[in-house]
């Protein structure tokens, strides 16, 4: 069996094209800038079709150029209907003799920036090629004999791994503050120990060194890192504490009280909580302020997940529904009835925000689409219902259930999957976390007997973006504090947070008629859908009532009680001259009858008099 490595030490040589970027147009003519086009057009046709393909991405823009494209046709459409009613005839003839005349100056300026435009490309893919060193791998097999599900982590450790990543893999026996729950911070760095017992422990996962350990003496349900590694959150019996990377007490959070889950929003500085009560809750950790607070009303709720790309909270709840929230909402966003009669355990989404999974009791793990909010295939699990699942960078999907762990390919989110890549056994000990490192091939789990630590390979994204705030394992401390900074400045607000986040960038109409007849198109919708809705409740069936009431002579009777007829008009006619006869024979016994009998009566019994 063999197995391709996921992180290579070899980088390849510099092209070079490289020397083409550093050729700057400043001070160039017009006639050199067109000859510089022309053989950077000529260079970049000439380049393999992966190459070319990686250039012009580059070249075009992100995805998101269509936005832009539409903006453009929107004002050349504009341009075409211009309203010129107002102008006079010189007017006219003045604006088409501009529109007609030749820019000399305009059309060697677009040239220039064009000209740029190559070049930085051409530099970009370079860089791309000289800095992206590392490409991911998963275990292969050499005959079909083989499967890469036979391989355990003993044989990983003694036949395939360097030492270096080999250390990775190791056990901690912790019996008596179990069960145990891992935490990674977004370097991956730091990994965060929490017992329930009240242990807590960070260690260096660099040199596997304890940097911390402190016991709080309560039971702790659950840990997460803040912005960094230096500042961690616990949610103990009663409220939620925030704690040093040295176990020194910051602050106590008396609001967030009997809190089961808990996640942190890095780039809103935001600290979800939720508990026993089933009330989420957003904590500005910068501020210290509370954001936000909202009732689920579907009692306890232990299972929640932050969507990486968009920052939308997941919360699975015990009746097997999954909604989801943002700060800004005070209802739920989105609903969705993943394992019915049975509660849902854990979820978790994958990077790209397009796919999420769900455990449930029912021994089922779900994989849903959240872009039509449909299911595409699910699993099952032996041994016990899925107590844990997580994704990794690269997409391999992670199952906890009973005292196994189950790993599923990437493709297993798209298609399902015939066997898994890779499992991992832990005889008697009951699986309650598991947690994928960042920028590693490691997996942490979390059991009743302690911690497992063990290599996945493939799992961990091997080239990291030093620019993205607190992904750097080396920085050091002038760097954290720079980066503390950075991101405190450009901390985005909590009303951001939406579904689509691409929504707040969109292009909008240039034109006032066309963006005055979306709104009242809308408009009309939703009256329309109001209309709808005002007459199915006319049309609603009546209630069925018990005891009798909904006999259909009862029916008919409530039917008809309004309605004022021959027959109705004669019966109350007969009622009110029987009503006037019982009162004047009444009115004859009281003045015949002998009074005194009648004032020696007693009180209980002068109504029958």
């Amino acid at each position: 069996m063999s197995k391709s490595i996921s992180q290579s030490d070899e980088a390849p040589p510099p092209s070079k094209k490289t020397k083409m970027a550093s050729h700057l147009t400043l001070g160039a003519t017009h006639n050199q800038i067109l000859e510089q086009r022309k053989s950077l057009k000529k260079q970049i046709h000439s380049l393999p079709r992966d190459q070319k393909s990686k250039v012009l991405s580059h070249f075009h823009g992100s995805e998101r150029t269509d936005l832009s494209k539409q903006r453009l046709r929107n004002l050349r459409e504009d341009d075409k209907h211009q309203d010129m009613s107002n102008m006079s005839d010189v007017q006219r003839h003045t604006l088409d003799k501009r529109k007609r005349r030749h820019n000399p100056a305009l059309q060697r300026q677009m040239h220039r920036r064009e000209t740029k435009r190559l070049q930085n490309a051409m530099a970009a893919a370079d860089a791309e090629e000289i800095l992206h060193t590392h490409t991911t791998g998963l275990v292969e097999v050499e005959t079909d004999m083989e499967r890469t599900i036979q391989l355990t982590q003993q044989q990983l450790k003694n036949e395939h791994l360097q030492e270096s990543v080999a250390r990775n893999i190791f056990d901690l026996e912790l019996k008596d503050y179990g069960p145990y729950k891992v935490r990674y911070d977004r370097s991956g760095r730091y990994s965060l120990l929490a017992g329930a017992g009240g242990h807590v422990s960070i260690i260096d996962q660099h040199s596997l060194a304890l940097t911390s350990e402190f016991f709080v003496n309560e039971t702790v349900r659950d840990a997460c890192f803040l912005h960094n590694g230096s500042m961690m959150a616990v949610a103990q019996e009663k409220n939620v504490f925030v704690y040093d990377d040295k176990g020194v007490e910051i602050h106590r959070m008396d609001g967030h009280r009997r809190v089961m889950g808990m996640e942190f929003l890095p780039y809103h500085w935001l600290l979800a909580t939720i508990g026993h009560s089933g009330q989420l809750q957003y904590q500005d950790t910068s501020t210290g302020s509370l954001v936000s607070q909202h009732r689920t009303k579907m009692g306890p709720c232990g299972a929640i997940r932050q969507n990486p790309f968009n920052s939308v909270m997941h919360l699975g709840h015990t009746n097997g529904t999954v909604t989801l929230w943002s700060p800004s909402s005070s209802e739920y966003l989105v609903k969705m009835l993943c394992h019915r009669g049975s509660p849902v355990t854990s979820l978790a989404m994958d990077r790209s925000g397009r796919y999420m999974v769900t455990g449930g009791g029912d021994s089922k793990v779900k994989v849903w689409d959240l872009r039509m909010y449909k299911e595409v295939h699910s699993y099952n699990t032996y041994g016990g219902a899925p107590t844990c699942v997580d994704i990794s960078q690269t997409g391999i999907l992670g199952i906890g259930h009973g005292c196994h762990t189950t790993f599923w390919r990437p493709e297993a989110l798209r298609v399902k999957m015939k066997e898994p890549y890779m499992k991992h056994q832990l005889s008697g000990k009951g699986v309650e976390s598991l947690r994928f490192g960042p920028f590693e091939d490691v997996c942490g789990i979390g059991h009743t007997m302690g911690i497992s630590s063990i290599v996945i390979p493939g799992s961990g994204e091997p080239n990291l973006d030093s620019m993205e705030h607190f992904t750097n394992p080396y920085m050091d401390n002038k760097q954290r504090r720079e980066a503390e900074v950075r991101s405190l400045l450009e901390k985005l607000s909590p009303d951001m947070i939406a579904l689509d986040p691409d929504a707040i960038g969109s292009v909008e109409e240039s034109n006032l008629i066309q963006r005055r007849q979306r709104m009242r198109d809308v408009a009309e919708e939703a009256n329309a859908r109001k209309a709808e809705e005002m007459e199915a409740l006319k049309n609603k069936k009546e209630k069925k009532r018990m005891r009798g009431r909904s006999k259909i002579a009862k029916k008919l009777a409530r039917k008809h009680k309004n309605i004022i007829d021959d027959n109705m008009l004669k019966l109350k006619e007969l009622r009110e001259k029987e009503k006037a006869e019982k009162d004047a024979e009444r009115a004859g016994q009281g003045e015949d009858g002998d009074s005194d009998a009648a004032d020696e009566t007693p009180s209980a019994l002068k109504r029958f008099f």
